[in-house]
């Protein structure tokens, strides 16, 4: 197996694999693929991409200008990542719901392999010591490491018109544990009831 990223302003994530092989990725999710690649459903929204009689090559596109990261995922270590950043994994990766009282716009990434990420804008990394926090709008939640605490809190009391410009809910991400923020924000139409809470 191999991954190549193409281009660069809104790149595409090109992964080439050998007879046999096989990566998950979403469903309808690809950009284009060889005729040597068989696709079957998988569950929770994922299909499986897998390399038949001969080699050949999957394609995933981002969705906007951005960058995409490729991450080592562990039974120690997964990760917290917006609900559209997951482009692809290999067959050990489980993607699943966020755990309770995370925000309803991340998705947990678990399991045992390598998953690719999509951020949108440039990609700022923040790393959090235990007990340190960091203050930020939603949208602009790239991905996080699993162990990094995400909440909702309201803004102070203010205005109509400023609730209007910014909604009236941030997020406060807590320490120990790696940020990844994005600085195009993912869904800023959307409304702030999307921000509420769930549980699994």
């Amino acid at each position: 197996m191999r991954d190549t990223v193409l281009g660069s302003t809104q790149p595409v994530l090109a992964i080439s694999l050998e007879p046999g092989e096989s990566v998950v990725g979403p469903v309808g999710g690809f950009a284009w693929m060889t005729d040597s690649i068989q696709m079957t459903a998988g569950q929770r929204g994922l299909s499986a991409y897998t390399a038949k009689d001969a080699a050949g090559t999957i394609a995933f596109a981002t969705s906007r200008p951005g960058r995409i990261l490729s991450v080592e995922v562990t039974p120690e270590r997964g990760y917290l990542v917006n609900h559209r950043g997951f482009l692809a994994g290999t067959p050990g990766i489980e993607v699943g719901t966020r755990a309770p009282g995370r925000l309803s716009v991340l998705r947990r990434i678990g399991g045992h392999g390598q998953a690719w990420i999509e951020l949108s804008g440039d990609a700022v990394r923040q790393d959090l010591a235990a007990g340190a926090s960091l203050r930020t709008h939603p949208w602009h939640i790239g991905m996080s490491d699993a162990s990094v605490t995400v909440q909702l809190t309201e803004l102070p009391e203010s205005s109509g018109a400023e609730l209007a410009a910014v909604g009236r809910q941030f997020a406060v991400l807590s320490g120990p544990g790696t940020v990844w923020l994005q600085s195009m924000a993912l869904l800023a139409a959307a409304p702030p009831t999307e921000l509420t809470p769930t549980t699994r």
